[in-house]
């Protein structure tokens, strides 16, 4: 099974997803996306390891993701990717996409490309149960900086390409739970 969970910022998107991952009766393994580039995402990377359970395994992918999954991927595993929006940014920032975007170039960004290129490629192929965390980002205004411009339409594309891969796509909003697929 292979499940995107969407929603805005602080919807339940992480908590929907970990009890999933509980429910699944599998071994758990967490596969996190973020870096702790300052002392407000330590706040938050801290929050999120103290809610989870000690026997979790734990993996960090902050870029080579697709990469990650398969080598944790297993029948009896369920791994909980949280999540796919810091992932694209990471990509954006290694790749130097943001740069491009800042000098109003067309966006050639092969580590993005690729990276999520692999993701969609290999996720209907892995076994177990995949549990992927992401935010909805489109429904607020379209933003007037270039790069906030290219990570909404890139985050975008990203959702649709995975939903269209996921057996289940879920909405997460005020905690509700929304079946989508």
């Amino acid at each position: 099974m292979k499940e995107l969970v969407i929603g805005g910022a602080r919807s339940g998107k992480s908590a929907l997803a970990e009890k999933r991952a509980l429910d699944s009766g599998l071994r758990v393994v967490y596969v996190a996306t973020a870096e702790a580039r300052d002392a407000e995402m330590e706040r938050r990377i801290a929050h999120h390891r103290a809610r989870r359970p000690a026997e979790w395994g734990l993996v960090e992918a902050p870029l080579k993701l697709a990469a990650a999954l398969e080598a944790q991927a297993a029948p009896d595993v369920c791994l909980v990717v949280d999540c796919l929006t810091l992932w694209l940014s990471n990509l954006l920032f290694a790749g130097k996409a943001t740069a491009q975007a800042e000098a109003g170039q067309a966006l050639e960004c092969p580590l993005l490309a690729g990276e999520t290129g692999a993701l969609i490629e290999i996720l209907p192929r892995l076994p177990g149960w995949i549990v992927l965390v992401s935010n909805e980002v489109g429904w607020g205004i379209v933003p007037m900086h270039p790069v906030s411009r290219c990570f909404a339409d890139e985050q975008g594309r990203l959702n649709q390409r995975v939903a269209r891969v996921c057996e289940r796509v879920t909405l997460v909003a005020a905690g509700l739970p929304l079946a989508l697929k």
